[in-house]
């Protein structure tokens, strides 16, 4: 499984953490979000070759009222 670490902005409790994982589990391709209060990061795994497209993964977190760096 390969993956894609996102710098996350504005979180500040499990909610946060929850809608970020939410959102980028929406996200196609996506199989499998990790999202760290502490590190201020999400972790995004995909298969194969083929990776989500990171502007889609910013688009959803921006969507879910965070910034993703």
């Amino acid at each position: 499984m390969n993956k894609i670490v996102l710098k996350i902005e504005g979180m500040g409790c499990e909610m946060c953490v929850n809608k970020v994982t939410a959102a980028l589990a929406q996200v196609e391709l996506v199989a499998e979000v990790k999202v760290s209060l502490e590190n201020a990061s999400a972790e995004v795994f995909y298969y194969g070759e083929k990776a989500p497209n990171k502007a889609d993964l910013k688009a959803a977190v921006e969507k879910a009222g965070f910034k993703a760096v």
